[in-house]
C-alpha cells in the first residue's frame, strides 16, 4: 500500500503535465507532496527523513518554479534530492550503526540470512555512486533535452533506475549468499 501511495505524486506530476504543462504539474506535485506526507503521519505518526527531505526541495524548488515562472528550478530538484541521499549513503559508512543500505535492502532479503559489514559497505557504495550518476544525468537531460523529455526521464527514467539497482543488488546479495553457503565440491 505505502509503495502506492508513494507514486502517487509521480503519477500526479505527469498527469497534470501532460493535461496542463510543466507550472500545473508542479502545483499538482506539490500539493500532493504535502498531502501524502500528512497521510504517511495519520497512519503511521511520522514522515521518513527521505519523504520530508523530498517534499521541502518540491516545496522549495516549485515554489520558486512557480515565482520566477522557470521550470530550471524544478529541474534542479531531483539531481540536489539525489546528490543529498548520495552523501547520506556515503555518511553511513562512518556514521550509525549500519550502512542505509542495509537498512534499506535488508528487509528484501530471506529471514535469517546475514551479510558481512564489508559486502554491505561495498553496495552502500555502489549506492553513493548510483545518486551521484543519476544526479548527474538529471542535469544533463534537464539541460540537453526538451522539457518534455526530462518531465518522462524524471517519472520512469530516474524510478526504473533506482528501483532496478534496489532488484539487482537484492538478487545480487541473495545470490552471494547462497554461492557462499553453498559447499558442493
Amino acid at each position: 500500500m505505502q509503495a502506492v501511495l508513494n507514486f502517487l505524486p509521480l503519477a500526479a506530476f505527469v498527469l497534470c503535465y501532460k493535461l496542463g504543462g510543466i507550472y500545473a504539474a508542479t502545483v499538482a506535485l506539490m500539493v500532493s507532496m504535502v498531502l501524502l506526507a500528512v497521510v504517511d503521519y495519520l497512519r503511521a505518526g511520522r514522515v521518513s527523513g527521505m519523504h520530508a527531505l523530498s517534499t521541502v526541495l518540491v516545496l522549495v524548488f516549485g515554489g520558486a518554479t512557480l515565482m520566477f515562472h522557470d521550470p530550471r528550478f524544478l529541474k534542479v530538484k531531483p539531481t540536489l534530492l539525489l546528490w543529498l541521499l548520495g552523501l547520506a549513503f556515503l555518511g553511513s559508512q562512518w556514521i550509525g550503526r549500519v550502512p542505509l543500505v542495509q537498512r534499506m535492502l535488508e528487509p528484501a532479503l530471506p529471514p535469517g540470512m546475514s551479510l558481512p559489514r564489508a559486502r554491505w559497505l561495498r553496495v552502500n557504495l555502489v549506492w553513493v555512486a548510483a545518486y551521484f550518476l543519476l544526479g548527474a544525468l538529471n542535469l544533463y537531460v534537464a539541460r540537453a533535452a526538451s522539457e518534455q523529455t526530462w518531465v518522462y526521464f524524471k517519472v520512469f527514467g530516474l524510478t526504473i533506475a533506482l528501483a532496478g539497482l534496489a532488484m539487482g543488488q537484492a538478487l545480487w546479495l541473495h545470490r552471494g549468499h547462497v554461492a557462499a553457503v553453498d559447499t558442493r565440491p
